[in-house]
């Protein structure tokens, strides 16, 4: 079974993911852009395969009626965002440890994208998700 880490900026935050990971999203929705200071890549684990050492320094802010968003109460760290009641976290691709053998596999909420950048890197592309 493949394991992959991911950790915070400054460290505190830990996270360990079981398991093989898919659907490796770039989001360019207002939200993410407002909250990462750009298009925010992730891809989703199911919560029985994602462990979080230093979860005491998860601060939770609840983003919409539909999802929140986590991150480092130390540095910021912009880590995780869950739809509630999915049973599944998405995690930063910006976090995971190198090399990750990733691949990013489409663009989501391209309708929504900021007016300064342009995508041409032929991934297929979802006006919403």
């Amino acid at each position: 079974m493949t394991t992959r880490h991911a950790r915070c900026l400054c460290g505190a935050i830990r996270v360990t993911i079981r398991g093989d990971l898919d659907d490796i999203a770039a989001c360019h929705c207002s939200q993410c852009r407002r909250w990462s200071g750009h298009v925010w890549a992730a891809v989703p684990v199911p919560d029985d395969r994602l462990s979080i050492e230093g979860a005491d320094h998860v601060r939770w802010f609840r983003s919409s009626d539909k999802a929140e968003r986590g991150f480092c109460a130390t540095c910021g760290s912009s880590i995780f965002w869950r739809a509630f009641g999915r049973g599944e976290t998405d995690v930063a691709l910006g976090c995971l440890e190198p090399p990750t053998g990733l691949r990013l596999q489409r663009h989501i909420w391209v309708g929504d994208k900021g007016d300064y950048y342009d995508i041409a890197d032929g991934v297929p592309q979802e006006e919403r998700q």
